[in-house]
């Protein structure tokens, strides 16, 4: 089955008054119909500039690089014009600040009619009552009463759950979804995630989930990208990633999360120190600062993300883990 989404070797960069911020470097993935792709890291790893940068929403002093095609069709550096004919109808995000997103002086209502008018054609009257279904989907309370209110007069997370319900107006054949329950309770987040997981299995929409949160991941995703300072680490299914971890940072990310069969006095586990400075990013390894399995490698060259095993792929200079946890060097 052929990509919905493909993207090789892109990179983006930042012009600052301080110097030149690399955010993506080299990123290469594939996304299929009817698939899930995880990207997880830490704030700052590049994750939703990715993305951003594939939607063309770069800011001006960004410059993106390499390729990004919807179903065969170039995304970079293409005229507005013909990128509106995708973006939004056929591809969507789901961004991660609602209240920043909405216009707070168009109301509710409004704001979702016009996706359909402009995309679909619809009339008014028949975009309201596909609005209308849509908010009652995403579980707004009362949403005939509610959906002619102004951004500011819903919470957090009802606000997240208008952005959700923009994103799926359309049934795009590629959602882009940027931790898209970080405001909502669990109740509303799991939710959210039937609501994805039924539109990729009844209509084949690709997604792309953009989280912190690795439980959002176990029960969305079918694959998994770990992405830190710029670049992919690790690669893999969800159940490999999570049972198997073979790049010390992905193992990291999994050992900080709260376990129910942890005890109450039990510490969590934290990954030391902080992410690189992305204007001067060290020779070798991004992780190396941060790595308890540094070695002598990992300060002069930077590990490609080499295959391993079907399916899988890492960035490190060893050669994994073994069945007790110790490192393979």
């Amino acid at each position: 089955m052929s990509a919905v989404l493909a993207v090789e070797d892109l990179s983006v960069r930042f012009s600052t008054p301080e110097g030149e911020v690399c955010a993506v470097n080299n990123v290469n993935l594939e996304v299929k119909a009817g698939e899930c792709l995880g990207i997880v890291g830490e704030s700052g790893s590049g994750k939703s500039q990715l993305f951003i940068s594939i939607m063309g929403l770069l800011a001006d002093n960004g410059v993106v690089d390499g390729s990004a095609t919807f179903k065969g069709t170039e995304l970079l550096n293409i005229p507005t014009k013909k990128l509106n004919t995708i973006r939004g109808e056929r591809m969507s995000m789901i961004f991660q600040d609602p209240m920043t997103c909405l216009t707070p002086h168009i109301k509710i209502s409004r704001q979702l009619t016009e996706v359909l008018v402009k995309h679909k054609g619809m009339s008014e009257r028949a975009a309201r009552g596909r609005v209308l279904e849509m908010l009652d989907l995403v579980r707004i309370p009362e949403a005939a009463k509610r959906m002619d209110l102004y951004p500011h007069e819903f919470s957090g997370g009802m606000r997240q759950r208008v952005m959700i319900a923009m994103g799926l107006l359309c049934e795009p054949e590629l959602l882009i979804a940027d931790e898209p329950t970080t405001a909502l309770d669990v109740t509303v987040q799991a939710q959210i995630l039937d609501i994805l997981n039924d539109l990729k299995r009844e209509t084949g929409t690709a997604i792309v989930m953009i989280t912190h949160d690795l439980g959002v991941v176990a029960g969305t995703c079918d694959r998994v990208a770990v992405m830190y300072a710029g670049e992919f680490v690790e690669t893999g299914k969800v159940q490999d990633i999570f049972y198997d971890p073979q790049h010390p940072y992905t193992r990291g990310l999994l050992n900080s999360m709260p376990r129910l069969d942890q005890l109450m006095e039990d510490e969590l586990s934290a990954i030391p120190g902080q992410p690189p400075n992305l204007q001067n990013l060290p020779v070798g390894c991004k992780f190396q600062d941060r790595c308890v399995y540094a070695f002598e490698p990992c300060f002069s060259e930077d590990p490609p993300l080499t295959p391993f095993a079907e399916g899988r792929a890492r960035a490190c200079h060893l050669k994994g883990f073994d069945d007790n946890g110790e490192a393979l060097k």
